[in-house]
Protein backbone atom coordinates (compact mmCIF):
# COMPACT_ATOMS: atom_id res chain seq x y z
CA UNK A 1 0.00 0.00 0.00
CA UNK A 2 3.02 2.50 0.73
CA UNK A 3 4.22 2.16 -2.80
CA UNK A 4 0.71 3.17 -4.06
CA UNK A 5 0.92 6.33 -2.22
CA UNK A 6 3.83 7.00 -3.26
CA UNK A 7 3.08 6.87 -6.51
CA UNK A 8 -0.31 8.66 -6.12
CA UNK A 9 2.14 11.49 -4.28
CA UNK A 10 4.11 11.35 -7.42
CA UNK A 11 0.65 11.63 -10.04
CA UNK A 12 -0.16 14.76 -7.94
CA UNK A 13 2.73 16.46 -8.89
CA UNK A 14 3.92 15.74 -5.31
CA UNK A 15 7.96 15.13 -4.03
CA UNK A 16 7.63 11.74 -1.94
CA UNK A 17 10.60 12.64 -0.42
CA UNK A 18 10.34 15.73 0.55
CA UNK A 19 11.16 16.09 4.37
CA UNK A 20 6.90 16.63 5.25
CA UNK A 21 5.93 13.77 2.78
CA UNK A 22 8.57 11.03 3.94
CA UNK A 23 6.71 8.87 5.97
CA UNK A 24 3.20 9.64 4.34
CA UNK A 25 2.76 6.59 2.77
CA UNK A 26 3.43 4.74 6.06
CA UNK A 27 0.54 7.43 7.94
CA UNK A 28 -1.48 6.60 5.05
CA UNK A 29 -1.13 3.17 5.14
CA UNK A 30 -1.71 3.10 9.24
CA UNK A 31 -4.71 5.56 9.13
CA UNK A 32 -6.43 3.14 6.18
CA UNK A 33 -6.18 0.33 8.10
CA UNK A 34 -7.61 1.88 11.38
CA UNK A 35 -10.64 3.61 9.43
CA UNK A 36 -11.42 0.26 7.67
CA UNK A 37 -11.16 -1.93 11.07
CA UNK A 38 -14.57 -2.79 10.85
CA UNK A 39 -13.13 -5.62 8.46
CA UNK A 40 -11.45 -7.66 10.62
CA UNK A 41 -13.75 -7.56 13.19
CA UNK A 42 -16.37 -10.38 14.25
CA UNK A 43 -19.64 -9.43 15.66
CA UNK A 44 -20.33 -11.92 18.27
CA UNK A 45 -16.14 -11.17 19.57
CA UNK A 46 -17.79 -7.59 19.87
CA UNK A 47 -20.87 -8.24 21.03
CA UNK A 48 -18.94 -10.87 23.63
CA UNK A 49 -21.67 -12.48 25.00
CA UNK A 50 -23.56 -9.49 26.38
CA UNK A 51 -26.69 -10.70 25.59
CA UNK A 52 -29.49 -10.54 28.29
CA UNK A 53 -32.18 -12.21 29.64
CA UNK A 54 -35.22 -9.61 31.14
CA UNK A 55 -38.64 -9.02 31.49
CA UNK A 56 -39.05 -6.08 29.58
CA UNK A 57 -40.68 -5.17 27.04
CA UNK A 58 -40.85 -1.13 26.78
CA UNK A 59 -38.79 0.67 24.47
CA UNK A 60 -35.13 0.82 24.75
CA UNK A 61 -33.95 3.81 22.83
CA UNK A 62 -30.44 4.80 22.64
CA UNK A 63 -29.29 8.48 21.06
CA UNK A 64 -26.34 10.45 19.42
CA UNK A 65 -24.35 7.39 18.76
CA UNK A 66 -21.15 9.24 17.16
CA UNK A 67 -19.80 7.98 13.75
CA UNK A 68 -17.51 8.07 11.34
CA UNK A 69 -17.17 6.04 8.47
CA UNK A 70 -15.79 6.77 4.59
CA UNK A 71 -17.69 6.72 1.71
CA UNK A 72 -17.05 4.00 -0.88
CA UNK A 73 -17.58 6.03 -3.81
CA UNK A 74 -14.59 8.66 -2.98
CA UNK A 75 -13.29 7.27 -0.06
CA UNK A 76 -13.99 10.66 1.82
CA UNK A 77 -15.19 10.48 5.63
CA UNK A 78 -18.86 10.88 6.27
CA UNK A 79 -20.37 11.11 10.11
CA UNK A 80 -22.71 11.78 12.36
CA UNK A 81 -24.99 10.22 15.00
CA UNK A 82 -27.22 6.78 14.97
CA UNK A 83 -30.00 6.55 17.22
CA UNK A 84 -31.14 2.74 17.94
CA UNK A 85 -34.56 2.15 18.98
CA UNK A 86 -36.12 -2.10 19.91
CA UNK A 87 -38.60 -3.20 21.89
CA UNK A 88 -36.99 -6.48 23.75
CA UNK A 89 -38.53 -10.09 23.66
CA UNK A 90 -37.20 -11.37 26.39
CA UNK A 91 -33.11 -10.24 25.91
CA UNK A 92 -31.38 -7.16 25.40
CA UNK A 93 -28.16 -6.27 24.24
CA UNK A 94 -25.42 -4.18 26.55
CA UNK A 95 -25.96 -0.86 25.50
CA UNK A 96 -22.05 0.14 24.96
CA UNK A 97 -22.72 -3.43 22.25
CA UNK A 98 -25.07 -1.24 20.46
CA UNK A 99 -22.24 1.33 19.71
CA UNK A 100 -19.78 -0.77 19.20
CA UNK A 101 -21.82 -2.36 16.72
CA UNK A 102 -22.18 0.96 15.16
CA UNK A 103 -18.27 1.28 14.69
CA UNK A 104 -18.13 -2.51 13.06
CA UNK A 105 -19.88 -1.62 10.15
CA UNK A 106 -19.02 2.19 10.02
CA UNK A 107 -15.46 1.42 9.58
CA UNK A 108 -15.62 -0.01 6.77
CA UNK A 109 -16.42 1.23 3.10
CA UNK A 110 -19.65 2.45 3.23
CA UNK A 111 -23.10 4.02 2.08
CA UNK A 112 -25.17 5.09 4.28
CA UNK A 113 -28.38 3.29 3.23
CA UNK A 114 -26.72 0.19 3.44
CA UNK A 115 -24.72 1.05 7.00
CA UNK A 116 -28.66 1.64 8.51
CA UNK A 117 -29.66 -1.70 7.42
CA UNK A 118 -26.22 -3.57 8.92
CA UNK A 119 -26.60 -2.17 12.17
CA UNK A 120 -30.48 -2.91 12.05
CA UNK A 121 -30.48 -6.45 10.89
CA UNK A 122 -28.03 -7.63 13.28
CA UNK A 123 -29.53 -6.24 16.19
CA UNK A 124 -32.23 -8.14 15.40
CA UNK A 125 -30.89 -10.96 14.50
CA UNK A 126 -29.00 -11.36 17.91
CA UNK A 127 -31.78 -10.19 20.16
CA UNK A 128 -34.93 -11.17 18.08
CA UNK A 129 -36.62 -8.33 19.40
CA UNK A 130 -40.28 -7.06 18.56
CA UNK A 131 -38.81 -4.43 16.60
CA UNK A 132 -35.56 -2.49 15.94
CA UNK A 133 -35.68 1.08 14.45
CA UNK A 134 -31.64 2.65 13.02
CA UNK A 135 -31.64 6.34 12.18
CA UNK A 136 -28.76 7.79 11.15
CA UNK A 137 -27.89 11.49 10.13
CA UNK A 138 -24.17 12.32 8.71
CA UNK A 139 -22.78 15.37 6.74
CA UNK A 140 -20.72 13.63 3.83
CA UNK A 141 -17.55 15.70 3.14
CA UNK A 142 -18.08 14.39 -0.90
CA UNK A 143 -20.96 17.12 -0.73
CA UNK A 144 -19.25 19.34 1.21
CA UNK A 145 -15.50 19.46 -0.20
CA UNK A 146 -16.34 18.21 -3.73
CA UNK A 147 -18.91 18.13 -6.37
CA UNK A 148 -21.76 20.37 -5.22
CA UNK A 149 -20.32 21.78 -2.29
CA UNK A 150 -23.12 21.98 0.17
CA UNK A 151 -22.00 23.19 3.27
CA UNK A 152 -25.66 22.07 5.59
CA UNK A 153 -26.43 19.32 3.71
CA UNK A 154 -27.52 16.62 6.04
CA UNK A 155 -27.96 13.13 5.21
CA UNK A 156 -30.94 10.92 6.85
CA UNK A 157 -31.27 7.23 6.71
CA UNK A 158 -34.19 4.89 8.42
CA UNK A 159 -34.02 1.36 8.96
CA UNK A 160 -37.40 -0.24 11.19
CA UNK A 161 -37.75 -4.04 10.92
CA UNK A 162 -40.42 -5.76 13.01
CA UNK A 163 -42.76 -3.60 14.77
CA UNK A 164 -41.21 -0.62 14.11
CA UNK A 165 -42.19 -1.51 10.30
CA UNK A 166 -45.66 -2.93 10.36
CA UNK A 167 -46.98 -0.75 13.16
CA UNK A 168 -47.46 2.86 12.97
CA UNK A 169 -47.93 3.74 16.15
CA UNK A 170 -44.72 1.65 17.45
CA UNK A 171 -42.73 3.52 14.50
CA UNK A 172 -44.22 6.92 16.09
CA UNK A 173 -43.38 6.81 19.60
CA UNK A 174 -39.84 5.66 18.37
CA UNK A 175 -39.38 8.32 16.08
CA UNK A 176 -40.72 11.06 18.69
CA UNK A 177 -38.79 10.20 21.43
CA UNK A 178 -35.52 10.07 19.47
CA UNK A 179 -36.57 13.68 19.05
CA UNK A 180 -36.33 14.80 22.54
Amino acid sequence: MQEEIRKILLALGEDPTREGLVKTPSRVEKSFKFLTRGYSQDIDEVINGAVFNVEQDDMIIVRNIEFYSLCEHHMLPFFGKCTIGYIPRGKVLGVSKLARVVDVFSRRLQIQERLSKQIAQVIYEKIQPEGVGVVMEAQHLCMLMRGVEKQNSIMTTSTMLGSFRSQEATRLEFLNLMKH
